[in-house]
């Protein structure tokens, strides 16, 4: 760049990127400002222009410089009615302000369509950097907002297609865990009920049960039920198993929703209900005696904020996929 009327080195501005890449000013802010119907050759070199005249680096050294950076941090979240978000936005808010930011928070309701509005919508709001749980199966659209030197942190599910930060579960440990866990308990007909069949938490959770399960001859696979959003849909999918002829003597609940509507069926399965085993941490858990698997969401949320944080501070840093551990938490429902 130009040095200024003192000589000093001035920062890459919209117009630079619009001249390099050939494109009006108007052009330049529409492709960073992930509006869809940017032609993807202008886009391409449009970020191609942003990555080589360092916007990005030098628009976070700006704000950095300015400590205008002391604004917010946005969080997107899946569905504000899963209480793991709110343990989420509650730990992230306690990092970030020890820095002096607040925290805004979004709902995507796991619809990928609005989860592109509201990321674009907090980017437009001058949100310094985003925290997302995403719904998306392909995160390149966030490449725009990368490009106009805001940091993206994946949370809870990794990045896909796109370079940037992330921090999850190891949640195939999660399902390997259950498995061995139920396994030693005698059990030989384990059901799962899961979550959106899309999501790479399920996923992920399956495949683990398969690692154990799949050598056993163990039917599983045929007790396998997903796409239990909510409760009531977790409640109907456990009454439909525990109504067959040979029913499962365990049921692994795929998140505290999922729990919920497992343990409301189960009041009705019988003199021998079948033992129970949820994903997630639920405070009641504990006073039901149900079983659990999880990871220390807390830990999770303080990660994120500090990844976000020291990639305001530092563009260049190596790109960090944080996989946090889970353990398992024995009692009465699996005894």
């Amino acid at each position: 760049m130009e040095a200024d009327a003192d000589g000093a080195r001035s920062r890459t501005t919209l117009a630079h990127v619009a001249a390099r890449a050939g494109v009006s000013l108007k052009t330049a802010s529409r492709a960073l400002g992930g509006e869809s119907h940017v032609k993807q050759e202008t886009l391409a070199r449009v970020l191609e222009a942003a990555r080589a005249l360092d916007y990005q680096r030098n628009a976070a050294a700006s704000l950095l410089a300015s400590r205008r950076l002391a604004d917010s941090i946005g969080l997107v979240t899946g569905d504000f009615t899963n209480p793991f978000y709110s343990a989420l936005a509650q730990a992230i808010e306690d990092e970030i302000r020890t820095e002096g930011m607040h925290l805004s928070v979004a709902n995507a309701r796991e619809s990928a369509v609005q989860e592109r509005r509201v990321a674009h919508d907090l980017a437009d709001r001058q949100t310094k950097a985003l925290l997302v749980v995403s719904s998306m199966q392909d995160h390149s659209d966030y490449a725009a907002l990368q490009a106009r030197g805001i940091p993206v942190v994946f949370v809870d599910r990794p990045a896909s297609g796109i370079e940037a930060d992330s921090v999850v579960f190891d949640d195939r440990e999660s399902g390997r865990l259950a498995a061995r866990h139920l396994s030693a308990g005698g059990h030989r007909r384990i059901a799962f009920i899961g979550d959106y069949s899309w999501l790479p938490t399920h996923r992920e959770r399956v495949a683990g049960l398969g690692d154990v399960l799949d050598a056993t001859g163990d039917t599983w696979r045929r007790l396998l039920r997903t796409d239990a959003h909510d409760v009531e849909a977790a409640r109907t999918h456990a009454a439909e198993l525990l109504a067959l002829p040979d029913p499962p003597t365990a049921i692994v609940a795929g998140n505290n929703r999922i729990l919920l509507g497992v343990l409301e069926a189960r009041r009705n399965a019988g003199a021998v209900p079948p033992a129970v085993l949820g994903f997630d941490a639920p405070e009641w858990a504990e006073v039901l005696g149900i079983s659990v698997i999880a990871g220390d969401v807390e830990a999770m949320g303080r990660r994120a904020a500090r990844l976000a944080l020291m990639r305001l501070s530092d563009r260049s840093r190596s790109i960090e996929n944080a996989v946090l551990p889970v353990r398992l938490t024995a009692r009465a429902s699996t005894r």
